[in-house]
C-alpha cells in the first residue's frame, strides 16, 4: 500500500513563513511537519510514499530524496500550478494501482491508521474518511422559540458536537476517474460526486484529534506544543 501526501499548496495564510519554505516543511520541534507525517505513516505500516509537490518543490525533494534516510520509499508527483486538494491528488494517478492512503500535508495525526485501513477493507468501502469528534461551546445564549415566536427555552453558551474532516482518507484507485485532469478540484467535490454515484463512503471516527496547521495562529500553537514536549520551554 502507498500513502499519497498532498504537499503542493501555496500556504498563503502562513505568509511570511512560507515565502521561502513550503508549508509542509515548516518546523515543528526538530522536524518539519512533513517528516512528522512520514514517521507516523511508516509507524502504521505504510512505507511507500508519494509526495504531490508544486510550490518550492525543490526544498522538499532535496530534503527527502528517495526516502531511504527516513526508512521509506519516496516518489514524486509534480504539478506546475495550484490544483486544490483533489486536483493535486490526480497528479499521482500513474503511481497508484491499488487501494491507497491520501492525506493533507499540513496536519499532524495521532490515531491508528492501521485500524482505519482494516476497517476500510472490512466494510468494502470506496472511500473511508477520518473524522474527529469535535466539541466546542457557542459564545452566545441559544434561544428556542415556538412557531408563534414564544420563547420556550434559553440555553446559555451550549456545547455543540460535530464530526469534522481530518484530511486523511483510504481510497480505491477508481477515485481518479472522478477527478478532472490538470484542473483545480476540491476533495469535497470528488467525495460528493462519489456519493451521487452511490459509491460506499464510510467514516473512521476518533476522539484523539489532530493538529491542523492552517494559519499563523494554529502554527504558533502547534510549534509551542512541540517545543514544550522537547523540554525547551
Amino acid at each position: 500500500m502507498k500513502a499519497v501526501i498532498l504537499a503542493g499548496g501555496l500556504g498563503t495564510r502562513l505568509q511570511p513563513y512560507t515565502t521561502f519554505l513550503p508549508k509542509p516543511m515548516l518546523p515543528l520541534g526538530e522536524k518539519p511537519i512533513l517528516e512528522h507525517l512520514i514517521d507516523w505513516t511508516r509507524k502504521n505500516g505504510v512505507k511507500s510514499i508519494v509526495l504531490c509537490v508544486s510550490y518550492l518543490r525543490k526544498t522538499i525533494e532535496d530534503y527527502f530524496e528517495d526516502g531511504k534516510r527516513f526508512g521509506v520509499r519516496v516518489e514524486y508527483a509534480v504539478s506546475n500550478k495550484p490544483l486544490a486538494t483533489a486536483g493535486q491528488l490526480k497528479t499521482a494517478e500513474e503511481l497508484i494501482d491499488d487501494t491507497f492512503v491520501c492525506m493533507y500535508g499540513d496536519s499532524i495525526f495521532n490515531f491508528s491508521l492501521r485500524n482505519m485501513i482494516k476497517q476500510h477493507y472490512a466494510k468494502k468501502a470506496f472511500v473511508t474518511m477520518s473524522l474527529n469528534e469535535y466539541k466546542t461551546n457557542l459564545p452566545y445564549g441559544v434561544i428556542e422559540t415556538s412557531k408563534a415566536g414564544k420563547v420556550t427555552s434559553w440555553n446559555e453558551k451550549p456545547e455543540i458536537k460535530a464530526n469534522v474532516n481530518m484530511g486523511c482518507y483510504v481510497m480505491d484507485p477508481e477515485i481518479f476517474s472522478l477527478i478532472p485532469k490538470n484542473t483545480p478540484y476540491g476533495m469535497d467535490d470528488v467525495i460528493k460526486k462519489a456519493m451521487n454515484r452511490k459509491k460506499p463512503i464510510h467514516s473512521f471516527i476518533t476522539k484523539k484529534g489532530f493538529i491542523d496547521i492552517g494559519n499563523k495562529l494554529s502554527y504558533k500553537k502547534a510549534y509551542q506544543e512541540y517545543i514544550k514536549k522537547l523540554g525547551k520551554i
